[in-house]
């Protein structure tokens, strides 16, 4: 590019972030992206220059769906050789589950794509969204040697930035609202900005942008819990339009070892359906057969999501489903980390 400062993309859609208060009724509204000056004139300090694009309808981010993660991918896809990096503003509530779809569906990434949001709106006196926004910007338009120094979707938020598909929302009050337990922050935002680049995903920049945008959803989570009985299960995996099963299991994948439930799972099994095991923890990873209460699943060859969230294993599932990953392979390529989604 002729001008030397990186140009980056902001995408507006929706969320706390992008809200203003009517100081009259103490009302929140969307305000207009291209005011952004307005609200933060530390914009101008930057070193590069922003534009931004913004949902036709802004959403509440618990709408959040498939449809609009395709739309978040095709803006990027569409302005991929105009831009150094690209920041998303979306809602928190289901923002790790959005980049971490975003993390598969953008193959072959060498930009950054950094989703950030806010706990209170940009207009509030306390408000998290000014430095939340200003540093994603800054990270965006890192450079090193030439080329963007992250390349990845990665999520930025009170003073970390976390690997997007390695992230959880832990909390609805607290600034700090997300935590990536079971992989080290990618940067950590002081005094100065310091990158941990050990813990950086490598990238291959010879190979081109491949968007990805089928998510087959109908997929199942299943959260287990002590008293889940026959009747639920057996109505639950009887679905027919189920494409893929998530279980969301006790400590390192454990279940329960009744008859009725190994039955119920067995059958599905033998339709092709793959069942993904993903550990109901915070932190820690699957490990069947550690436990005599999930040697059961390692026999019928359920999938192990290894120390993956449950976010990024539904996301991978939607995104390996849409492929068309053939049954015999399935479970293999799942069990690879594809984006540094799981160890």
């Amino acid at each position: 590019m002729a001008n030397n400062k990186p140009n980056i993309l902001l995408i507006y859609t929706g969320g706390t972030i992008g809200m203003i208060k009517d100081f009259e009724t103490g009302a929140l509204r969307n305000f207009n992206f291209n005011d952004l000056l307005k609200h933060i004139p530390e914009l101008k300090l930057l070193d590069c220059d922003i534009a931004t694009t913004s949902f036709k309808e802004p959403i509440d981010s618990s709408n959040m769906n498939p449809a609009y993660w395709v739309d978040i991918a095709t803006i990027i896809e569409e302005k991929y050789d105009e831009f150094d990096g690209f920041v998303v503003l979306h809602g928190s509530d289901t923002m790790s589950y959005t980049a971490s779809a975003l993390s598969f569906m953008l193959e072959n990434l060498s930009k950054p794509v950094v989703f950030t949001g806010s706990q209170l709106p940009i207009g509030d006196l306390r408000t998290d969204a000014k430095e939340n926004l200003i540093t994603s910007i800054q990270i965006a338009a890192l450079r090193e040697k030439g080329h963007s120094k992250i390349t990845e979707v990665c999520l930025y938020f009170e003073y970390k930035l976390y690997r997007a598909n390695r992230t959880t929302k832990i909390n609805a009050e607290h600034f700090e609202a997300f935590a990536s337990l079971n992989y080290p922050a990618l940067a950590e935002s002081g005094v100065h900005l310091t990158v941990n680049d050990n813990a950086l995903l490598a990238v291959n920049r010879r190979k081109k942008l491949k968007v990805h945008k089928r998510m087959e959803s109908n997929i199942l989570l299943v959260k287990m819990f002590p008293g889940i009985d026959e009747t639920t299960i057996t109505y639950l995996f009887e679905y027919p339009e189920i494409k893929g099963l998530v279980l969301e299991t006790y400590g390192s994948g454990n279940i329960t070892n009744e008859l009725w439930f190994l039955k119920a799972l067995k059958k599905l099994m033998s339709k092709g359906i793959p069942v993904i095991n993903v550990t109901q923890c915070s932190g820690g990873s699957v490990a069947m057969g550690q436990y005599e209460t999930s040697i059961d699943l390692k026999k019928m060859g359920v999938i192990s999501g290894k120390d993956a969230t449950t976010e990024a294993a539904l996301a991978k599932l939607m995104y390996l489903l849409g492929q068309e990953v053939t049954t015999n392979s399935f479970k293999t390529i799942f069990e690879t980390s594809l984006r540094g989604e799981m160890q």
